[in-house]
């Protein structure tokens, strides 16, 4: 990634890959795949311009629409067209990364991660380096083909990337091990996640912990988890972490989320930890939003985690 020089509000800039996944097949409810295009009227490109960042428009990834992709035979509807949507989105991020940028994917639902991640997973590890991961979520994302009460594919995203699920997806080799993965805000998690959470060790920060401890001290050990032996970590931000009050435009909500100012505090901690190689927005749902409120705070909290501050 670039970072050779300083923008104008003293920020690293930085050679922003912006690469769009219009996807709402992996999810139970339409409407994340217009995230990205909410994403950009509410002003991304130009918030991450205005403090100092060179922002490429790699493309977008438009998956079949619900109505003309079939869902196939397995138990997970619309396994193949997710696979192949996350392959391309793969192919795209190694493209924004072999060009010298920082990927910032917009979504889209979750399982667009399956192909975000293993692209930044899988350029590091040519390099004989690993990658860790920060998953800001409600919910853990970890259930497999067998644990699943849905069959929603972005409830599995995160069990994929850690080596567990359908072969289709899981690829050749896990893009994160458990140790340098940890999920910030949940507070809605099945059985299944529960038990896989406790065999494989992943971090979990629920929401009661996050009241109790405080957020930064939560953010501060998932932080040091994802860098512990790796080249930097993927900042994975679903917007449903925020309690709806304040992010009503999300597909998935649970009451009790993160505040504005404790979503605001976990980006600019990854920001400040200078540890940052990519990161993805997603499940921002413009059907259930009030006036694209939700996108716009979005927004905001990608520019905090590239670098803008207060002061």
């Amino acid at each position: 990634m670039t970072e050779s020089s300083q923008g104008p509000s003293g920020v690293a800039s930085r050679d922003i890959a912006l690469v769009s996944v219009s996807i709402d097949l992996g999810a139970g409810r339409r409407g994340v795949d217009m995230g990205p295009s909410a994403l950009r009227i509410a002003g991304i490109a130009r918030e991450l311009e205005a403090i100092g960042h060179r922002v490429t428009e790699f493309g977008t990834i438009t998956a079949g629409g619900l109505e003309t992709t079939a869902a196939g035979e397995s138990a997970l509807p619309f396994l193949e067209e997710v696979a192949n949507v996350a392959e391309r989105t793969r192919k795209m991020v190694e493209s924004g990364l072999a060009g010298g940028c920082t990927p910032l994917v917009l979504g889209g639902d979750h399982s667009l991660s399956i192909g975000s991640v293993a692209a930044v997973a899988e350029y590091r590890r040519r390099r004989g380096e690993s990658i860790g991961v920060v998953w800001v979520d409600a919910h853990a994302d970890m259930n497999r083909p067998h644990t699943t009460p849905t069959g929603n594919i972005h409830g599995m995203s995160l069990a994929v990337l850690l080596g567990q699920g359908h072969p289709r997806l899981t690829g050749p080799v896990p893009s994160v091990r458990p140790e340098n993965a940890s999920v910030l805000g949940a507070r809605e998690l099945d059985p299944g996640e529960k038990k896989l959470i406790a065999e494989l060790g992943v971090r979990v920060f629920s929401m009661s912990e996050i009241d109790e401890r405080g957020v930064g001290a939560c953010v501060d050990e998932a932080l040091e988890r994802a860098n512990a032996g790796t080249a930097g970590f993927h900042l994975s931000l679903d917007l449903d972490a925020l309690d709806p009050h304040i992010a009503p435009g999300v597909g998935t909500p649970v009451q009790g989320g993160l505040t504005y100012r404790e979503g605001h505090l976990v980006c600019e901690k990854a920001a400040r930890s200078e540890r940052l190689l990519s990161l993805e927005v997603v499940e921002v749902n413009p059907v259930l939003d009030d006036r694209n409120h939700t996108a716009a705070l979005a927004v905001g909290l990608v520019a905090s985690a590239l670098g803008k501050t207060i002061l």
